[in-house]
């Protein structure tokens, strides 16, 4: 029998360790990722990013497991959504905020659960939040926070989620690049 092909994935889990709330402690969560089947696993600050390599069709069933379990240790269930290398690849390199001179500290990414419907993007309010900008593109939406920052923007994920019909959780720029370099590092020492 032929091993399956090992992918590198990230998962990024919506609402852990936030404010106090929904703890989770980073060694916990990747014993749960690696007792689900997946390897290389690696953690990256406290607010629920897990790189790590497993076959394609462990994934469908991945967030499901990964909640029930978390569930089980820790009395609450987060989201989660993954993205393949070659996404994040994709999500990096088409970000349309990152220019020369861009202050990073404010630009950010919303990776969401399902992909919009075209019906949902033309819903979103273009000038919901004055100075602040944001792109639909794919599963992604990328958030420019020039005027407001992210603590007074009114691009939110509440905001999105109710007008997409989906879940989203948010990750700054910073971490967004840390996740991609993390998953290259992954992907180059299963060559």
């Amino acid at each position: 029998m032929s091993k399956q092909k090992q992918e590198v994935y990230v998962a990024l889990l919506r609402g852990v360790n936030m404010g106090g709330k929904n703890k989770l402690p980073m060694k916990d969560l990747a014993e749960i990722f690696t007792k689900a089947g997946c390897g290389g696993v690696k953690t990256y600050i406290q607010s629920g990013n897990v790189v790590f390599t497993a076959p394609e069709s462990l994934c469908p069933g991945l967030p499901a497991k990964v909640a029930k379990e978390v569930n089980k240790r820790f009395g609450h269930a987060p989201a989660m959504t993954l993205r393949t290398l070659q996404q994040m690849l994709d999500i990096v390199r088409h970000n349309p905020y990152v220019q020369p001179g861009m202050d990073e500290k404010r630009i950010a990414v919303l990776f969401l659960a399902d992909t919009p419907t075209p019906a949902q993007i033309d819903s979103l309010d273009p000038d919901r939040s004055p100075g602040d900008d944001f792109t639909v593109r794919g599963s992604e939406i990328y958030l420019h926070v020039a005027k407001n920052g992210f603590a007074g923007t009114k691009l939110t994920n509440a905001y999105f989620d109710s007008k997409l019909k989906t879940m989203s959780t948010g990750r700054n720029w910073r971490t967004t690049c840390t996740l991609l370099s993390m998953m290259e590092a992954l992907e180059h020492a299963h060559e």
